[in-house]
């Protein structure tokens, strides 16, 4: 079956909150006080965190590698045993189901975010809406005939 456009555009969304993540993520890990991207430590007052280590730590490696997993998946649609254990959505690929969650993730994200008072930006608004389009995608008729298994 040829991929369809639905895949394409869930395929480069997913790689989009990877490469947004990860540089995003490593920054914080290499400097926790935020100096490096320019966030005053201040905004985590009201989090639970003293440092923006265990944040990068959840970019880089839950909105960032993960992404890049389910990338993989997406694009070659080979298996993966311990995904594939965990695949709610056990008539599709792995990848079609990680996805939906990363789009859940993602938004949960954001919203902690402006629970804890890290002011509202124009990221945020944008990220979450980045959410809503993959969890759209995830669930589109081509993507849903395409990662179909056994097909």
């Amino acid at each position: 079956m040829k991929r369809p456009i639905s895949s394409i555009v869930l395929i480069t969304l997913v790689l989009f909150l990877a490469v947004g993540a990860i540089p995003s993520g490593v920054s914080m890990i290499l400097d926790p006080t935020g100096a490096i991207m320019g966030l005053p430590i201040r905004i985590l007052e009201s989090s639970p965190f003293s440092n923006f280590l265990f944040p990068g730590l959840f970019l880089t490696f839950v909105l960032g590698v993960l992404p890049l997993v389910v990338l993989y998946g997406l694009i070659t649609k080979k298996e993966i045993v311990l995904l594939e254990k965990i695949n709610l959505y056990k008539e599709y690929h792995w990848a079609l189901g990680c996805s939906y969650f990363l789009g859940i993730v993602l938004i949960l994200w954001i919203n902690m975010q402006l629970y804890f008072g890290i002011g509202f930006h124009i990221l945020h608004f944008s990220y979450s809406f980045l959410g809503l389009l993959i969890i759209f995608f995830a669930h589109s008729p081509g993507n849903r005939t395409y990662y179909l298994k056994n097909q």
